[in-house]
């Protein structure tokens, strides 16, 4: 359930924390007050858009906080463990949204910076939200389908990711027989060109590295003189009377007086001691090297030749051997797949038009669990239907085919018949705006127990009813409050009677001449007062007050029974 928002300068709030409990909470107030301000601060922490036009006049930026207490058993937990984001399920949800003047945003959960669209997939598990003209939604045929599979989800999973699975393979293949159907078109032409390059990349008999090995070997045969000529001076030098001869000699001279002083000069002696061994050690090393040193103008020759025909291979087919030789792979490739197109096409044929029988017998699978499905729906909307006063109604799901696609062979749209004897039509030619309100809280009434969304949000879903069908709403919203925690926005008395809270939305305008929203609970006295407007409109009677009080009463021995 949502523990507590708290609200920093959005629109006309500058500062309100509310607290909420479980059951039927209802927000009322004069139209302006602010109450959708409520609303549209908890679609920001489900990740709805904002802007900057939504801060309050004068402030750099809008704050709004969250607080979730939720079961282990909730699936949110999950939806953060997967997105990486630490919580303990034995602890609340915080999540923070924040706007600022210059129009970005930000958002954290549990303190961690998350992208928009993170929250707004964790928000689909906390709330839902049904607007006013939300109903337009069930106008959209492309939905009905979604919420018919969401309806039969425990039937249906297995063999809808069955089917998804087929569906992917097939498309795969067909795919893989297109192109190379494409490719077998325009690649015969290429086909003389292809076995000519890959005969002249096959007799350069490439190996990857070898262009730096040759002309490692290049450079070293080129300046073999050069070489030669510096090693063996360095030689001389190292091992002539001014290297190893004059480090022996003085060597000698100290080892005779070291027992002079052998504090000082016994450290001087392994000092030179250390120094001729690595001399005389480089210079046994320069002479090997010297004795290496290769003079072979044929195999200079040789390289330059070899050289010569990587750069022009580079040229034509890539920047370095390696690009030469992966190219060298795609084209052998191609020009298998060419070669034998024929009995590739065949066999990817075969594929197809078998991936095909299967991916039919799949489909009818899901049309046979729908259209069970779609009568348990409509015989269960029917039902809510007939609580919320609209007793004679017809609904259906209308099961249509279409083409095979990601979802099955089947199309879906709810029809309705609101008048004996017409014969059921889409909603949107035969529905009013309260009939659609109530069509929409006959789903949320069935779907709540399905969906585990905690917290449901209405605002004005009553717009366009009233007597016995309004009451109809309150009782059902206040049934829905069983099984998960309920906000209605409402103007009507029957209504908000119904609620377990009630809340007040009211402006006032400040000592600064500033406009500001406040949110305030309302005890049992106070919800008395706030009835009686509703009921009498700017004069309050104590006979809109004692007609109050009977709703309050009679609303709560409705909500025991």
């Amino acid at each position: 359930m949502l523990r507590e928002i708290t609200i920093h300068n959005l629109a006309v709030i500058e500062s309100v924390s509310v607290p909420f409990h479980s059951g039927f909470h209802v927000l009322t107030g004069e139209t302006g007050a602010g109450k959708s301000i409520v609303i549209d601060a908890l679609t920001l922490t489900a990740g709805g858009r904002g802007s900057a036009d939504m801060i309050r006049h004068g402030c750099d930026r809008a704050d709004i906080e969250a607080v979730f207490d939720l079961s282990r058993q909730h699936p949110v937990w999950e939806t953060l463990r997967r997105l990486g984001i630490e919580a303990d399920a034995d602890e609340t949800l915080l999540i923070r949204r924040e706007l600022l003047a210059q129009g970005k945003s930000s958002a954290r959960i549990n303190g961690q910076s998350v992208t928009l669209t993170m929250l707004r997939e964790v928000g689909e598990h906390l709330v839902n939200i049904h607007g006013q003209h939300e109903h337009q939604s069930l106008l959209r045929t492309d939905k009905h389908l979604e919420w018919l599979d969401l309806f039969a989800a425990d039937d249906i999973r297995e063999e809808k990711a069955a089917y998804r699975k087929l569906f992917q393979q097939y498309q795969a293949v067909s795919k893989e027989r297109r192109e190379l159907e494409d490719r077998s078109r325009q690649g015969m032409q290429m086909l003389d060109l292809y076995r000519f390059q890959l005969e002249e990349i096959a007799a350069g008999k490439l190996k990857a590295g070898e262009e730096e090995s040759l002309t490692d070997e290049r450079r070293k045969l080129s300046h073999a003189e050069k070489l030669t000529e510096a090693v063996s001076e360095a030689y001389d030098l190292l091992y002539g009377t001014k290297g190893l001869s004059a480090l022996s000699r003085a060597l000698t001279r100290l080892q005779d007086i070291v027992k002079v002083d052998p504090v000082t000069l016994q450290p001087l002696v392994e000092q030179l001691q250390s120094a001729y061994y690595g001399v005389e050690d480089s210079a046994y090393q320069l002479r090997d090297y010297k004795e290496g040193i290769e003079f072979n103008p044929q195999r200079l020759a040789q390289i330059e030749q070899r050289l010569d025909l990587l750069h022009s291979l580079k040229r034509k087919y890539g920047e370095t051997v390696e690009d030469i030789l992966n190219y060298q792979t795609r084209i052998k490739t191609e020009t298998d797949q060419l070669d034998n197109r024929d009995e590739l096409l065949k066999e990817l044929a075969t594929q197809e038009e078998s991936l095909l029988g299967e991916l039919q017998t799949s489909a009818d699978k899901l049309t046979s669990i729908r259209r069970t499905a779609s009568r348990e729906l409509a015989r269960q909307i029917e039902q809510e239907l007939a609580h919320l006063q609209m007793e004679r109604s017809v609904f259906e799901v209308k099961l249509g085919v279409s083409v095979l696609s990601a979802t099955g062979a089947d199309s879906a749209e709810f029809v309705l018949s609101t008048n004996p004897g017409e014969p059921p039509k889409p909603l949107g030619k035969i529905a009013s705006g309260g009939e659609m309100s109530r069509v929409m809280l006959a789903l949320k009434a069935i779907f709540a127990q399905i969906d585990e969304i905690p917290v449901l949000v209405f605002d004005e879903v009553d717009t366009g009813v009233s007597g016995r069908a309004a009451q109809a709403i309150a009782e059902k919203l206040s049934l829905l409050s069983r099984h998960c925690q309920v906000f209605a926005i409402t103007h009507l008395p029957q209504v908000a009677c119904m609620a377990d809270h009630q809340y007040e939305i009211y402006k006032q305008v400040t000592a600064q001449d500033r406009t500001q929203t406040s949110v305030t609970e309302l005890t049992e006295d106070q919800r008395v007062e706030e009835l009686a407007r509703m009921l009498g409109g700017v004069e309050v009677t104590e006979k809109t007050r004692h007609h109050a009080q009977e709703m309050l009463s009679l609303a709560e021995q409705r909500k025991n029974a």
